[in-house]
């Protein structure tokens, strides 16, 4: 059975939201102690890191009603005194059109600003909106340019978008080995699609050495963190026994898996494949290794997260 090849779909959408608040846990840890009253005086008296602050609690709750149009007044005031994560979030709320109208060209602004004085995010950012043509002309070496300088400061997302760059020769020369440098950066942080594709590359032997142990190691890894591919894909090296030992109960369980949680809505049906192997298995397994297999299912659907 064909292995399910190389995914460069999964780029941009809520997670530009998600990872401009990262920041929370940073301050949650180290605590914001001031109460609301404290840091308003701060703000108004121009603190720009009361302002951020303000911004930021009104944009998560965090001692503050929720509040997305005073979020954006008080990451606009710190904002403009180039304080760069509150750049970075007021091009976050331009692009979701959170407490202001929806503007990417706004976006793009205020992301180069911050991009521009080394904040990770906003570089990410910045390269996205280049990669998509939002804001700016679609630029695929403008976006290269970006995500390098993001991924070289350790981000995941980056090292991953620069990887399939490397692996479409877009904005940089086709070049798998760099293609699984970068896949690799980012699947070691835990990034679920960088660790597929470190999969495929190595099932394939694409630039990576042909190693079906290694394949599935990232498989699994992936497929843990509800990669729906990856699922289906270690769930047939269990049926071959590529890479672990040949267990066709695991393999049920894998396959079924991604079965059951494979969105059409988003992806489109299935491969007919999937649902060949799973026929091809219920016809191997007797009545009690069925119920085995999607016990166990049903076991990895309680403990694994969906994308």
């Amino acid at each position: 059975m064909k292995q399910t090849t190389l995914l460069f779909t999964n780029r941009k959408g809520p997670a530009l939201l998600a990872a401009a608040l990262t920041i929370i846990a940073l301050l949650t840890a180290c605590g914001i102690e001031e109460s609301i009253e404290s840091l308003k005086k701060k703000a108004q008296a121009g603190d720009a890191e009361a302002q951020f602050n303000l911004g930021l609690m009104y944009s998560t709750s965090i001692g503050a009603p929720e509040n997305d149009v005073e979020s954006v007044k008080w990451y606009r005031k710190a904002a403009e005194q180039g304080h760069a994560i509150a750049q970075n979030n007021l091009g976050v709320a331009y692009d979701e059109g959170q407490g202001v109208p929806e503007n990417d060209v706004e976006a793009v602004k205020w992301y180069r600003k911050a991009a521009e004085q080394g904040f990770v995010l906003a570089q990410y950012h910045l390269g996205e909106m280049y990669y998509y043509g939002e804001g700016v002309p679609e630029n695929d070496i403008e976006a290269a340019k970006w995500y390098r300088r993001a991924a070289e400061q350790g981000s995941a997302d980056a090292q991953y978008s620069l990887g399939v760059m490397y692996s479409e020769g877009q904005g940089v020369p086709e070049d798998n080995v760099e293609a699984v440098n970068w896949f690799r950066k980012a699947a070691e942080q835990g990034h679920a699609t960088a660790q597929y594709n470190l999969g495929v590359m190595y099932y394939y032997g694409r630039d990576a050495p042909h190693n079906y142990v290694e394949a599935a190691k990232w498989y699994r890894r992936a497929a843990e963190q509800g990669d729906t591919d990856a699922q289906n894909n270690l769930g047939e090296m269990y049926y071959n026994g590529e890479g672990v030992p040949e267990n066709n109960i695991e393999a049920y369980a894998w396959v079924l898996l991604a079965k059951d949680r494979w969105d059409e809505v988003a992806y489109g049906p299935m491969d007919e494949e999937v649902g060949e192997l799973i026929e091809a298995l219920e016809n191997l397994l007797k009545a009690e290794q069925r119920a085995e297999g999607q016990a166990r299912a049903a076991e990895l659907d309680r403990t694994i997260p969906r994308e």
